[in-house]
């Protein structure tokens, strides 16, 4: 009853948020004193809940992961559910920047009238505040990526998003060496973090049955301040980013678990929904951990030791919606220059783009504002102005929230496949 009260509670907040935005719009009552103090309320009731779930990121992955580990009977186990989990990760996230690609040059959406692209363009001169993350933002490289995953404080490091690949880097050792120690000292020790592991998986609970208010207190103001008018000049462009979406989960991810996975891929779909709807809501990967273990372990039954080492990994490193989106935003700038300017944007520079895309959706991942930041990074290196990022400021939001949820629940799904490939007997499988 908790599973089915948890998926249709975050559903009726999802509605009634949608219902209140569109009723306080519709009446023109979005900018009066009352819906004002009604949009700080949500506003704070969203960050209590966020700062509930993201109280829980950095114990969560630490036990998670040392859990995880410490329960691998050899170091060819463990290298063998790490290889697969790498290699699911990079080809997964190589076929949906192909499918960005494919959709993309299929739909042209910046194949559009001249007049209608310059005003497109010009809106790269009104950035808004959430935009000022990137300002100054130097190019990314290889030796930061190697510098975040050995940080010289992993106190430090756990209180700093950018640097939780160096934490998760050290509860993968943490956990590894402690299946090394002699009986007496490994049973103390598995002692001590399955303790820590069952009290955060307990207050995750709580915070967990509050989803619905959390939810509805996140999305209402985003809907009541954005508004869906002001994707009018870029609806084309929001219909291809949600296309290429919706091949990639209901098309690729759909094959992958039937024919891969040999699990019913409905079935899935299913009991992955809290996850997805918390990973759009909050546009966390982080956020939606705690709910995406609890239910790949109890509603999928994945083994601890596979859910526990696979799914902050992926949730941390893995961004394929984010990579795709990468690809159709720095094509479709393509396509709007070629319009406006008559620019060329040949085979070679859509290759620049795939790798880039490939490249920054992992060595950015953490960093905040990391998608914005891997965008001007592929820009720079086509050739293309770093300020036009600014063309996708009033979609930028809601297609966050969106990309978040493919993020999430693609690692659930490389989960339960690897879970399966390991001769796990999961829930629902294909017989």
């Amino acid at each position: 009853m908790r599973k089915k009260s948890l998926r249709w509670g975050v559903v009726g907040a999802l509605i009634a948020s949608v219902t209140c935005a569109c009723l306080l719009r519709c009446f023109h009552w979005e900018h009066t004193e009352g819906t004002l103090v009604f949009i700080e309320i949500c506003e704070l009731i969203g960050k209590l809940f966020m700062n509930g779930l993201k109280m829980l990121v950095v114990p969560l992955i630490t036990s998670s992961i040392i859990c995880g580990v410490m329960r691998f009977g050899s170091k060819s186990e463990f290298r063998r559910l790490g290889l697969k989990t790498f290699l699911f990760y990079f080809l997964s996230c190589f076929v949906a920047v192909t499918i960005g690609l494919m959709v993309v040059n299929a739909l042209r959406p910046g194949d559009t009238e001249m007049t209608l692209a310059s005003k497109i363009l010009g809106q790269a001169n009104r950035l808004p505040e959430h935009f000022a993350c990137i300002e100054g933002t130097s190019g990314y490289k290889v030796s930061e990526f190697l510098l975040r995953l050995l940080p010289p404080n992993i106190l430090a490091a756990a209180t700093d998003n950018a640097q939780i690949l160096g934490l998760i880097l050290c509860s993968l050792l943490f956990g590894f060496f402690i299946g090394r120690l002699p009986e007496n000292l490994r049973e103390t020790q598995f002692a001590l973090w399955e303790g820590l592991q069952q009290i955060t998986r307990n207050i995750t609970c709580i915070v967990i049955a509050f989803s619905p208010i959390g939810v509805f207190g996140l999305v209402t103001p985003i809907l009541l301040n954005t508004g869906l008018e002001v994707i009018k000049p870029l609806l084309f462009f929001v219909i291809t980013i949600l296309l290429g979406f919706a091949l990639y989960s209901f098309g690729f991810l759909y094959l992958l678990l039937r024919f891969v996975g040999k699990v019913r891929p409905l079935e899935h779909y299913k009991a992955m929904l809290p996850v997805t709807l918390m990973a759009f809501s909050t546009a966390s990967s982080a956020a939606a951990l705690p709910v995406a273990l609890d239910r790949m372990e109890r509603e999928s039954k994945v083994s601890i030791k596979t859910a526990r080492f696979t799914l902050p990994l992926g949730i941390t490193i893995n961004m394929c919606g984010t990579a795709l989106y990468e690809c159709v935003v720095v094509i479709f700038i393509a396509q709007l220059y070629q319009v406006t300017q008559g620019i060329s944007f040949g085979l070679w520079d859509q290759i620049t783009v795939v790798l880039m895309a490939l490249l920054t959706s992992v060595g950015v991942a953490g960093i905040p504002a990391s998608g914005l930041i891997a965008i001007t990074m592929i820009l720079s290196s086509v050739g293309l102005p770093i300020e036009s990022i600014g063309v996708i400021w009033v979609v930028e939001r809601i297609l966050d929230m969106f990309r978040t949820a493919v993020n999430v629940f693609n690692d659930t799904c490389g989960t339960i496949i690897i879970a399966r490939s390991e001769g796990e007997k999961t829930a629902y499988p294909y017989d």
